[in-house]
């Protein structure tokens, strides 16, 4: 079934469409009729020149002044035979005494409009006169109404489609927001209880191995609450060091890991590289970085860690020999729901990048990645 945004966005675009062709349609034909009224008046303008001219009765004196003298927005250069200027009219005066090459320049940019009206001499057919015409403001407005309208237009549709596809967004983010804090608050209740039986199985002797066994799952539990809980809320910022919170998730995930999977943490040898950061959500992205490449991977292979510090930045690159990614993946692998997974909601990465970036206004990209030989995630975070 189509969506009905889309079908919103279709009709949108083909409104906009029917109204810019028909704008253009218009604007074309009355372009065409305002060039002809003004080639027309040009034309009686050089048949009054001519007429004042050759008339030595003056009986058309008054007629010939007020044509000659209505033309008072088209530009007109003349010129001999020889195509010498002779004569112009209508152009910017104070251009006309600056610039010496101005009124040779309008010259070209008319011959291009427009073709020249030709006065040949009665008397002397070898003398003529060329008579130039330039496009009026008028026939140049309503030439480019049409460009001005499209981008209008465009314009329009564009702060449009980005307030909706904010707004979707937007929308999104607190429907996710919603769902953790929801799972955050459902885990309270039997978090709570869970404790308090751990409480009560330390008072027996022999439940020591169970009891140690379970906090360690009850700890886990509250973990993931906490996670979930800070989902939609501005976390708090701490100085951290940075080779000890990945180090520590390296080393829970180890645990967990086939044996056949080989982990190393280069961190050039230092201690600390402190940066602000919020630690169960970084752990979170670390974690889901470090499973991602496990699942990658199938039970066999390496997982790279690299920890760089530079003045601004602490750069952190996560890389496995798993099957690696398609470059037409490499968005698409952070987008809600996209998983190549049996299993699986898709939101890992996507929730993973949104901390990085919304939270810790750091970046998480796919740094390289090659079919069949393994992926490079890389995290940046602005010290």
């Amino acid at each position: 079934m189509i969506q009905p945004f889309f079908n919103w966005k279709t009709g949108l675009a083909l409104i906009a469409i029917t109204i810019v062709s028909g704008a253009i349609f218009y604007s074309g034909f009355l372009a065409r009729k305002i060039a002809k009224e003004e080639r027309l008046k040009v034309e009686q303008w050089v048949e009054a020149g001519k007429l004042l001219v050759n008339d030595t009765s003056g009986l058309s004196d008054k007629l010939v002044s007020v044509i000659i003298t209505e033309n008072k927005s088209i530009p007109i250069v003349v010129t001999d035979e020889h195509d010498r200027v002779i004569d112009h009219v209508n152009l910017d005066s104070a251009k006309v005494a600056d610039d010496p090459d101005y009124v040779q320049d309008r010259l070209d940019v008319f011959r291009s409009q427009n073709e020249p009206i030709e006065w040949i001499n009665p008397t002397n057919p070898s003398e003529k006169n060329l008579y130039y015409y330039g496009h009026t403001a008028l026939l140049n407005q309503v030439r480019y109404y049409p460009l001005a309208q499209l981008f209008i237009i465009g314009l329009f549709i564009a702060i449009t489609l980005i307030a909706l596809t904010t707004s979707f967004v937007s929308t999104q983010n607190q429907v996710w927001a919603g769902m953790a804090k929801e799972a955050a608050h459902q885990l309270g209740t039997p978090l709570s209880s869970l404790q308090g039986w751990v409480e009560m199985l330390k008072d027996e002797s022999g439940n020591e191995m169970i009891v140690a066994e379970m906090e360690k799952d009850v700890d886990r539990l509250k973990l993931v609450s906490d996670r979930f809980g800070k989902i939609g809320s501005a976390p708090k910022l701490e100085p951290c060091n940075v080779i000890a919170q990945v180090g520590a998730m390296v080393e829970y995930i180890k645990k967990r890991a086939p044996g056949k999977i080989v982990f190393t943490l280069d961190h050039e040898g230092k201690q600390e590289m402190i940066c602000n950061i919020s630690p169960p959500l970084f752990d979170w992205v670390i974690e889901n970085l470090l499973k991602n490449a496990l699942d990658a991977m199938e039970g066999k292979g390496a997982i790279d860690i690299t920890i760089r510090e530079y003045p601004k930045e602490i750069m952190i690159d996560v890389a496995d020999t798993g099957k690696g990614i398609p470059k037409n993946h490499f968005t698409k692998v952070f987008k809600p729901g996209f998983t190549t997974k049996k299993r699986g909601w898709g939101l890992g990465l996507s929730l993973s990048k949104r901390i990085i970036e919304q939270y810790h206004k750091g970046q998480l990209f796919v740094k390289n990645a090659e079919t069949g030989k393994g992926t490079t995630f890389r995290i940046i975070l602005k010290k």
